[in-house]
């Protein structure tokens, strides 16, 4: 048959042969015939000129070409691919063996889906083949996914298993062993041994940074970055690909940012992964921030907070309303101390929710919500939305403009007890970011109820730390203590001046990968508003120093106060309380 653009060139091609009805060979459509048969007829003339519109296609890429409409796919076949990728990537999976995998799509040569067929392969360590088909053959297939409704969709969760991640983590001592397992990794490999390493050393992300003519792969580790390993720049597009694909992004954008996501299912709980992308120079910044869910360990007692500063938020967690609110840079733990705190408001009775952007703890019984940007679903709407679903208690991950203010400020006022977070260096500086953001004074004093300031400081290692007495100090560091000690409260001053200072240092060992330092702890400051500070907002002539005054007056200790004491425990070092509080 000849080859036609379309079936309206078919017709046109028959009307030029000028055959009368009765000698219509190609149609075959006699007067007694019915609509019904001459519909099947010019279904079955276009099915054929897309199934030959395929076979040139796949003739001018140099690929083989199938006809899918009656080959017989099986249920294994199905389950290689879910319906979700096989709709938007136009692909499918007709057969599947113990050792070859074989794809149709209607356009092989997109990064997607070839990206897709290397990483079956690698996955089932089997051959394959990838082969051209038409709309009709895709559309075939895809109809038996509707036919067999036992296949469950493929997830895009990345399945480590228990062992894999043993021999791992066992083979992972320091930085250096890092290196040596990705030398010797397959690409698929490649992502399982820098997920597991980073597990292994309790790392909170992965950075994969393209240069010119490397890759450099790091770790955040209690907060600082440490390189661990470089790869070679031709596996980065695999790595990538790979990260890309498992996240859901698109692998053929390479110039505008993305963010993703998947999990990892381990048997002690699921680790869920944050993927963002940013286009470089030489490539693309790779960022994997890991989230692991386990709300067992997130404990108010477990944050380092003192007996007093306990105290103090424990009787204003028990309070109806009003507002709590912690601040800090980003990073600084912020949001794990409000899920310690829901933690110990869940209870029966009590409607939680929570609108976050993301949602980086899963806490049974509480309603958690996730703002979307693209579907403008922002703090402030979103807020609006939760308050008439009638809450208790509403926690709000940040309040960054004057529409969530003022409406987390009225939630406050009408008896919701509102959890947020704002951007200060300091507990104090809250008050006067809510009033540069517009907030009016008189309804901002009565609603807040409670304000912490707080930072995360590395732990000093136990294996290795060593003492120091204050004379071995430098004079800046004795005269900062010094002055910092006189500006404590009585008892805690009191505690101080009665005791021989000793401090601590880290030297670095094995056990910290010779850093000096393992795991972090907060250090907090915490206040209530009282009337003193209630008529300072009022006033409107309010400033971050005064307001520190008259909470230092009522007992707060600062964070470098609760630093200091920290360091005197050895919790950690003067030079860690130094360098996050400058």
């Amino acid at each position: 048959m000849p080859g036609f653009s379309s079936i309206d060139d078919l017709l046109s091609q028959q009307d030029d042969a000028q055959t009368s009805p009765q000698e219509s060979v190609s149609l075959n459509v006699s007067s007694d015939e019915t609509e019904e048969k001459f519909g099947k007829k010019m279904d079955e003339i276009k099915r054929k000129e897309l199934e030959l519109k395929a076979q040139r296609y796949a003739s001018r890429v140099g690929m083989p070409h199938i006809d899918l409409t009656k080959f017989p796919v099986t249920h294994e076949a199905l389950k290689q691919i879910s319906r979700e990728q096989a709709e938007s990537l136009g692909v499918v999976c007709f057969y599947a063996s113990s050792d070859e995998i074989r794809l149709g799509a209607l356009d092989p040569k997109t990064p997607e889906v070839e990206a897709l067929y290397n990483e079956l392969l690698e996955e089932k360590h089997v051959g394959g083949g990838l082969y051209v088909i038409s709309p009709v053959s895709l559309d075939r297939v895809m109809k038996l996914y509707d036919t067999m409704p036992n296949i469950k969709p493929i997830s895009k969760d990345i399945q480590i298993k228990a062992e894999d991640l043993e021999k791992v983590q066992a083979d992972v001592n320091d930085f250096r062993s890092v290196q040596e397992l990705l030398k010797k990794a397959s690409t698929t490999d490649l992502i399982t041994i820098l997920l597991g390493a980073s597990l292994k050393v309790d790392s909170s992300d992965v950075h994969v940074e393209a240069e010119e003519t490397r890759i450099v792969v790091r770790f955040r580790l209690d907060g600082i970055l440490h390189d661990v390993a470089e790869l070679p720049k031709e596996l980065f597009h695999k790595l990538l690909s790979r990260i890309k694909l498992v996240s859901s992004l698109k692998i053929n954008i390479t110039d505008k940012p993305q963010d993703g996501r998947f999990t990892i299912k381990l048997p002690t709980g699921d680790v869920d992964v944050r993927v963002s992308t940013i286009p470089t120079v030489f490539g693309e910044s790779i960022v994997m921030r890991l989230l692991i869910q386990n709300e067992e360990g997130i404990s108010l007692e477990s944050l380092g907070m003192s007996e007093r500063d306990l105290k103090v938020l424990r009787e204003e967690i028990a309070r109806p309303n009003g507002m709590i609110v912690t601040t800090g840079p980003t990073g600084s733990g912020k949001t794990t101390t409000l899920y310690a705190i829901l933690k110990i408001l869940n209870k029966p009775g009590v409607k939680i929710i929570t609108l976050e952007d993301p949602v980086e703890y899963r806490m049974a019984g509480v309603n958690q919500s996730q703002i979307d940007h693209t579907k403008d679903y922002t703090f402030a709407k979103g807020l609006r939305s939760i308050l008439r679903q009638d809450p208790d208690i509403v926690m709000v991950g940040e309040i960054r403009d004057l529409e969530t203010s003022d409406i987390a400020i009225q939630a406050a006022l009408t008896g919701h007890l509102m959890l947020s977070t704002i951007h200060t260096n300091s507990a104090a500086g809250a008050v006067p970011r809510f009033l540069s953001m517009g907030s009016q004074p008189f309804l901002l004093a009565p609603a807040l109820n409670c304000l912490m300031g707080q930072r995360l400081v590395r732990r000093v290692c136990t294996a290795c730390k060593v003492s120091t007495s204050v004379e071995q100090l430098d004079e800046h560091t004795q005269k900062t203590l010094h002055e910092q000690i006189e500006l404590m409260p009585a008892d805690a001053q009191q505690k101080m001046k009665n005791q021989t200072l000793t401090f601590f240092q880290s030297k670095g060992c094995e056990k910290c990968n010779g850093i000096g330092y393992k795991g972090r702890i907060g250090i907090y400051e915490i206040f209530v508003i009282v009337d003193e500070i209630e008529q300072a907002i009022l006033s409107g002539n309010v400033s971050e120093h005064a307001i520190s005054q008259i909470a230092r007056e009522q007992g707060m200790t600062t964070m470098v106060q609760d630093g200091i004491l920290k360091a005197s425990e050895g919790i950690t070092t003067l030079d860690e309380v130094f360098r996050v509080i400058d």
